[in-house]
């Protein structure tokens, strides 16, 4: 089979002018990055409906929750529809490390892959130039005086790369020593700010909010105090208009901001799902890894914030990482095991159980389909998912593009056309942080309970004190590869109880932050890290090994 970056590279794409055109988008709207990219600059009129894509806890066997995304807007888009992505742009962390890029695979992609895997109109760098421009604000402060009489930074410089080296740095060696360490930029609060604003003035606003310490007295300190709101909305003020570019089919595709779902809040920017939402009749938009992370955030996160209602998701599985979840070992998903599969099937069952009861979305199953899945174990999921109250249609898109997503297509947007937006919170603004904790973990991870140590008890105590403080969501950074925060414990674990050991406050973003299990905010490279398998010809420019 060719590569991702082969299929990519063969493909025929469409000038955007072209692609914009689709969606009525006129060509003074359009800020050209060549041939095929584009930045917009202004809303539509349309009032489009959105479906949201999620998916089972992820696993080494792979599950492609973006490649289905891709695939079924091709396939709305094979049925006449309207539609349109609003996706995530890639970190170069997963990139160069194991996960790889994020633009989908096979003959499920938005393109041109090359440049959205790597810098991509510049948007990851604007994001960690503006979050370390405030880290030197701050120490270029208390070294020329500190007349704001800052004696604890709890602001930390970021880089968009997995560098395990930066967790712990020492900081202003000879003149204002602390221990230190860096984000990876996907982390910042810069990023999640950038996705979370409606406009350059909320940008603005939120970006002035950010709290980077406290003073000698204990109040917060905000970049707003440092004069540094201006000068950071300044480097992102380009940034912040979504990008668009297209699938390989030539569906139209908005590709802006990208914060992780197991240590952020995991969602594409609400401009860019917004403008989405103004130029098409349906969207179909993705958050971060499984359920529990990705979609239980952009529920209780983005939508509560924006306003953003879908009408139903897409869960997607894979028979592959369910027999995972089973306890089979990667080497051995691709064999045959039903008995396997009905094992770790639970986890699928909970992520439904969770759209249904819990958000109270109507959801059908995508079932990627991989060559060694038998009959047999595609005819159980059906089955299973049908006794939960969700439809399940296979998705053969990494190897037919939309094609090979018409049943899932057909199905979504009938779905999409009869649903209006039931949604629900986990938890509501007025419970206290520790209940909105306890709500997620309880709820939508199924544990008993939730510990906390010393620090994260005295922090929610600090917080709970400030009533604009104990109103916000919170948004818990929690293993990807669990419905709790053991990463070892597969398939639907029960009796188990979830630790917070640190709370941050993101005043910025709008949001309380709860540190679970041994989750790190720098991620750091595998034993052999996608890097050392990429090429590039000198003659030709000619890239291979980025996938």
């Amino acid at each position: 089979m060719k590569t991702d970056i082969e299929i990519a590279n063969e493909a025929k794409l469409l000038p955007v002018a072209q692609v914009a055109a689709k969606l009525g988008i006129a060509a003074d709207d359009l800020e050209m990055y060549g041939k095929y990219k584009a930045k917009i600059s202004a809303y539509g009129k349309k009032r489009g409906k959105a479906v949201l894509v999620t998916a089972i806890n992820p696993t080494p066997a792979g599950e492609g929750k973006t490649t289905v995304s891709i695939g079924l807007a091709d396939g709305m888009a094979r049925l006449g529809k309207n539609v349109c992505l609003a996706l995530r742009e890639p970190s170069l962390g997963p990139v160069f490390g194991i996960k790889g890029g994020a633009t989908g695979g096979g003959y499920a992609q938005v393109a041109p892959m090359e440049d959205i895997n790597l810098h991509f109109n510049g948007d990851f760098h604007a994001i960690t130039s503006a979050n370390n421009l405030l880290s030197s604000l701050i120490d270029n402060h208390i070294f020329q005086g500190n007349a704001l009489k800052i004696k604890n930074v709890t602001w930390h410089r970021c880089l968009d790369l997995n560098d395990r080296s930066l967790r712990n740095v020492k900081c202003g060696i000879g003149y204002n020593e602390r221990d230190d360490h860096f984000d990876i930029t996907a982390a910042s609060e810069v990023m999640a700010v950038f996705c979370l604003a409606s406009n350059l003035a909320d940008l603005k606003k939120r970006l002035g909010d950010i709290v980077i310490g406290t003073d000698e007295d204990g109040k917060d300190v905000t970049a707003r105090m440092l004069k540094a709101d201006e000068a950071m909305a300044i480097l992102l003020k380009e940034a912040i208009k979504p990008n668009l570019v297209q699938t390989l089919e030539g569906t139209p595709a908005f590709v802006h901001g990208g914060p992780f779902a197991n240590i952020a809040h995991g969602c594409n920017s609400v401009i860019a799902t917004k403008t989405a939402l103004s130029y098409a009749d349906y969207v179909v938009t993705e958050a971060g890894f499984g359920a529990d992370l990705g979609a239980e955030k952009f529920f209780d996160v983005k939508c509560r914030t924006s306003g953003i209602r879908p009408s139903c998701a897409v869960v997607v599985a894979t028979v592959r990482g369910l027999k995972y979840n089973g306890g089979v070992p990667k080497s051995e998903t691709g064999v045959p095991n039903v008995d396997a599969l009905k094992k770790g099937a639970v986890n699928l069952v909970k992520h439904i159980e969770n759209m249904r009861d819990v958000f109270g979305m109507p959801c059908v199953v995508a079932i990627n389909r991989f060559i060694t899945d038998s009959a047999e174990e595609i005819d159980y999921l059906k089955t299973l998912c049908a006794e939960c109250g969700a439809s399940a249609y296979v998705a053969d898109v990494w190897a037919k593009g939309g094609a090979g997503a018409g049943e899932l297509a057909a199905a979504v947007v009938e779905l999409m056309d009869k649903s209006c937006s039931g949604l629900k919170f986990a938890y509501s603004d007025c419970e206290s942080i520790k209940d909105k904790i306890s709500a997620v973990c309880r709820k939508v991870y199924g544990a008993d309970g939730v510990d906390y140590s010393e620090e994260a008890e005295r922090t929610i105590a600090r917080l709970e004190d400030n009533a604009a403080c104990a109103r916000l969501p919170v948004c818990i950074a929690k293993t990807q590869y669990s419905l709790s925060d053991d990463q070892t414990k597969l398939g639907r674990p029960s009796g188990f109880r979830v630790t917070v050991r640190e709370v941050y406050y993101r005043a910025g973003a709008g949001f309380i932050v709860a540190v679970t299990g041994k989750i790190l905010l720098m991620p750091g490279l595998g034993k052999t890290p996608a890097a050392e398998g990429m090429t590039i010809n000198a003659e030709s420019g000619e890239i291979k090994g980025l996938f």
